[in-house]
């Protein structure tokens, strides 16, 4: 019954499930974690990444990308396309019903909270300084790091057999809680296009009380900008010879 395509949508789905829902759980009204901060939040998403990648692992997708950039980044690197486009759509799907579910974990709390704009940050990322060549630059640094660093962390290099298994999803979840502290200020840390276009679109799509403008005219920065960083980490990794 497991699948690549199976583990690839359910790991999204736990991953947006609970990197939304933690967002969600700082800046909705009346929520017991209402205005804890930006730690919770990049805590949160390190402990979505580790959750959603051991899922999608139990569920048939041995790879856990969880992200079309990591995906695209992997697939220059090695010169095979072949799994892009079907984990794309895994991807993509898991993400909308990651952001639905999410929506009715909260569902009293979209009433509660007049602030549209704290809404859509549920969903999807947006800049702290509206700047499209700095956004764009922000997003490609930030999934360089991402791919670059989980390539030499299964490298060869460091383990000639890789980590030991399991050890690798914990240490792929501390980067992205890493990046979160270091680099995510500026827009909010994308790092992956499914991550913000599936919610996104989920946002678009559901009667969520009060809700506002999806802000499509930002969507582009974190779809293009981790598809480039992941595709300049996988050339630099093919490079360099890591695998």
């Amino acid at each position: 019954m497991t699948s690549p395509f199976l583990g690839e949508f359910l790991g999204t789905m736990i991953l947006i499930l609970l990197g939304d829902g933690v967002v969600a759980a700082v800046l909705l009204k009346r929520s017991k974690a209402e205005g804890s901060g930006w730690i919770v939040i990049t805590a949160g998403w390190g402990f979505a990444v580790m959750a959603g990648a051991f899922t999608a692992i139990a569920c048939g997708s041995s790879d856990a990308h969880l992200n079309p950039a990591l995906t695209l980044g992997f697939a220059v690197r090695d010169a095979n396309f072949a799994k892009f486009a079907p984990y794309l759509a895994a991807q993509m799907l898991g993400a909308i019903a990651g952001a639905t579910l999410v929506w009715l974990q909260y569902l009293p709390h979209w009433k509660e909270t007049p602030d549209a704009s704290a809404k859509l940050a549920c969903f999807s990322t947006g800049p702290a300084i509206r700047n499209v060549a700095a956004n764009l630059i922000s997003e490609i640094i930030a999934t360089f790091v991402l791919v670059f660093v989980i390539g030499a962390i299964f490298s060869k290099s460091v383990s000639a057999t890789g980590p030991a298994p399991g050890v690798g999803t914990y240490l792929v979840a501390s980067l992205v809680w890493g990046i979160g502290l270091s680099l995510g200020g500026t827009t909010g840390y994308a790092i992956n296009p499914a991550r913000d276009l599936g919610p996104r679109i989920a946002h678009a799509i559901l009667p969520i009380a009060g809700k506002g403008s999806s802000d499509w005219s930002y969507a582009p920065i974190p779809i293009i900008g981790p598809l480039l960083g992941g595709a300049f980490a996988g050339l630099l990794l093919r490079v360099l010879s890591i695998k």
